[in-house]
């Protein structure tokens, strides 16, 4: 299935969804040398978003998340690319800064994500203002 969406920060990922049923904070929700949520209060713990296209209702938490993102994709341990149900700023300056400072992508954008299940392969392009993403059973 391909979806339209709107692009927050552009570039192209692709890989396996990994999908959470409740919005994440990255600050004190997930450990940016590993990847793994390490949030105690969310369903998720344990789990890795590491290599993985994340896909979330939204995201919650502390204006610091867009530096354990930026950190994470500095160091490898972010997410390819992040699907979000609504816009979350804070993501998006930790992505915008990481492209600036490293020249490192992690696209995000927002679009309906009803029927994507983890472990589904997906391809984002995100380009200014628009985006396709490509939803494939894995």
């Amino acid at each position: 299935m391909t979806r339209s969406g709107r692009t927050y920060a552009k570039g192209m990922a692709a890989g396996r969804a990994i999908v959470l049923a409740e919005p994440l904070s990255l600050w004190g929700g997930v450990d940016v040398t590993t990847g793994t949520i390490i949030d105690h209060s969310h369903p998720d713990l344990g789990k890795s978003i590491a290599g993985r296209i994340l896909v979330m209702p939204g995201a919650k938490g502390s204006s610091s998340s867009s530096a354990i993102l930026a950190e994470a994709i500095r160091r490898g341990t972010a997410p390819l690319g992040i699907v979000l149900g609504t816009p979350d700023p804070i993501l998006v300056v930790g992505a915008i800064v990481a492209g600036s400072l490293y020249g490192l992508e992690c696209p995000i954008v927002v679009c309906a994500i009803d029927g994507i299940a983890s472990g589904n392969e997906i391809s984002i392009v995100a380009e200014r203002g628009a985006a396709q993403i490509e939803v494939r059973m894995g």
